[in-house]
């Protein structure tokens, strides 16, 4: 049976949105759509607690089990919550579909439970040079967020 799960995300200025992620073998499938976002590049984190009771701050770090460092989707040494940038087109909307082998719905590296969160300025994948470029990315502050949950089937 295919475990799926789905995150309802909503912020400021009227960013929201659903992803929905679904266990295919070894990888999961994260599909969506985000509105209300500037145009251009955002970062698209797993963040590690699903408690948004503070707003998306109360989010915490990126999820990291393996105590990596920040990086990008196809980069070896990243974070399992790195999920690299959405793009958003002019009219704010950012589609959202990318397959990852670093998630899981199940085990010790699940994401059902924690939060997604989208940020406000593209994620420099670990490359930037910033101070914070190897544990945020240097992505700005946190537009959107919700939890993770198990989809009904």
């Amino acid at each position: 049976m295919a475990v799926s799960a789905v995150c309802v995300l909503s912020g400021s200025d009227g960013v929201k949105g659903t992803i929905n992620f679904t266990q295919d073998g070894d990888q999961v499938i994260v599909q969506g759509e985000i509105t209300g976002l500037a145009a251009g590049e955002h970062g698209f984190h797993i963040h590690e607690f699903g408690d948004n009771t503070n707003g998306c701050v109360s989010a915490g770090s990126h999820f990291n089990p393996e105590k990596k460092e920040h990086g990008g989707p196809s980069d070896e040494n990243r974070h399992v919550g790195d999920l690299g940038n959405i793009t958003a087109g002019a009219d704010g909307v950012a589609k959202v579909e990318m397959t990852d082998r670093h998630l899981s719905l199940t085990g010790t590296k699940s994401i059902i439970g924690r939060s997604v969160v989208v940020h406000a300025d593209t994620d420099d994948l670990g490359r930037g040079g910033f101070p914070d470029s190897k544990t945020t990315g240097h992505a700005g502050g946190r537009l959107a967020c919700g939890v993770i949950g198990i989809k009904k089937a």
